[in-house]
Parts: C-alpha cells; sequence; structure tokens
C-alpha cells in the first residue's frame, strides 16, 4: 500500500517526535530483553529473530494500536481516556506498566512545553492515572499533523531502536551488527504496519508468550542494568 508522504514540516516533527534523544529515559528500559540475553538471546541473529516476532504477533502490535487511536481520538477526551485505561488493563507487569506510564507522562509534559495547547492542559487535568506513552505519541503526532501511516511506521522504528541498542550493551553486540539488524528490521516493519492499521477494536490481542515472565523475572536477577 502507498504511504502518504509527510510535508516537509510534518516529515521534520515526526522525526523529532521519534528521536531517541527526546529526553523520555527510554534507554533506562529493556522491556524483558536483559533477563532474555542471559537464557537465550545471545547472538546477533537471535536478537533479529525476537524482534521479527514481537513485531509480528507480540504486544508492540497492540502498542502501536493504541497509538492510532490516540491519534484518532486526539480531540475526543472521553474517548482518549477510555483508551488509556484500556492499556493499564492490557499491560502484564507492573514494570511494563510503569514504563509506559513514565515515558507518556514525560512525553504529554514535553508537548504541552514545545506546542502549548488548551487541549494538552485539559487533557492532563482530566486523566486519573498517567498518560501512557503509546497514547501521546498518538497525540502528538496528531498534532503535527503527521500522516497516521507515517507515524506508526516511525513509532514501531522507534520501539525497535531502543531494543536494539538494550540488545547492544547486553549481549554484546558491536554497533555495526545493530545497525544491520535495525535495517532487516525495515522490512519487517513495511510488512506488518498495514495489518496493525487495519485492526478493529476486537482484535486487539498477541501472543507474546515470553515477555511477561521475563519481565517479571527481570526484578530477581543478580544484576541490572535496566529497569525493566
Amino acid at each position: 500500500m502507498a504511504t502518504p508522504m509527510p510535508t516537509n514540516s510534518a516529515l521534520l516533527a515526526l522525526l523529532q517526535l521519534a528521536s531517541p534523544s527526546l529526553p523520555l529515559g527510554a534507554y533506562c528500559y529493556s522491556e524483558g530483553l536483559e533477563y532474555l540475553t542471559q537464557q537465550d538471546i545471545q547472538t546477533a541473529e537471535a536478537l533479529e529473530q525476537w524482534l521479527t516476532q514481537e513485531l509480528t504477533y507480540g504486544a508492540i502490535r497492540i502498542e502501536a494500536a493504541l497509538m492510532l487511536r490516540g491519534y484518532r481520538h486526539h480531540q475526543d477526551r472521553e474517548q482518549f481516556l477510555v483508551w488509556n485505561t484500556w492499556l493499564t488493563a492490557h499491560k502484564e507487569t507492573q514494570e511494563l506498566r510503569a514504563q509506559s506510564w513514565q515515558m507518556g507522562k514525560s512525553l504529554l509534559n514535553l508537548l504541552t512545553n514545545l506546542a502549548p495547547h488548551p487541549h494538552f492542559i485539559d487533557l492532563q487535568a482530566a486523566l486519573n492515572e498517567p498518560c501512557h506513552y503509546a497514547l501521546a505519541f498518538g497525540l502528538g503526532a496528531a498534532h503535527w499533523q503527521i500522516p497516521p501511516e507515517s507515524a506508526l511506521q516511525a513509532f514501531l522504528q522507534s520501539w525497535v531502536s531502543n531494543q536494539i541498542t538494550a540488545g547492544v550493551k547486553l549481549i554484546p553486540l558491536g554497533q555495526t551488527a545493530g545497525q544491520r539488524i535495525l535495517l532487516a528490521m525495515n522490512a519487517v516493519i513495511q510488512a506488518v504496519y498495514p495489518s496493525i492499521l487495519a485492526l478493529a477494536d476486537d482484535q486487539l490481542y498477541s501472543c507474546s508468550l515470553g515477555l511477561g515472565l521475563a519481565s517479571m523475572k527481570h526484578e530477581q536477577q543478580y544484576s541490572r542494568l535496566f529497569r525493566s
């Protein structure tokens, strides 16, 4: 399917929104990868296989689908809050939920400072719990009029990039090996994003059997570099 190209200003805003330099604390989290690298993921090939599996069947698909709902309902406060609560219930572990809340709160605060808008302030006041990162990303993409297809691909690529950065440190891998994996993941993202874009509300489920277990076992590790 053809992807609508963002305008120059929207493209630059998208690059900023998905940048690893955005001060959200993403580098603090491995999302269970720290535990998995001590078990099975000990090569570049194994990491690439894990990322492919997660993009194809895993929880990141649901995160991305919720980002789109944040985009679509960015001006509908009631529906935005419903999906934020839904994502809280969907999180398998306390660590994954805390990560999403912390990054989402940081991003919403950042958006309020970068692009002051009464809607952002009203939304923050209406939330009875922190805003999830996926919803906040969708809110920012909608505010800057970034096409949803482009926002979705950037959201997935940002997640992959953060996971690879963690893998490079943990396995460990060389930087070139990490970049090879990132380049290979472009084809996977292109293959999976149309199906995520088309997910109906009653199709929001995933099969990521190892993620919840890895996240729960992370806190029992002897030493840890990451918070999840």
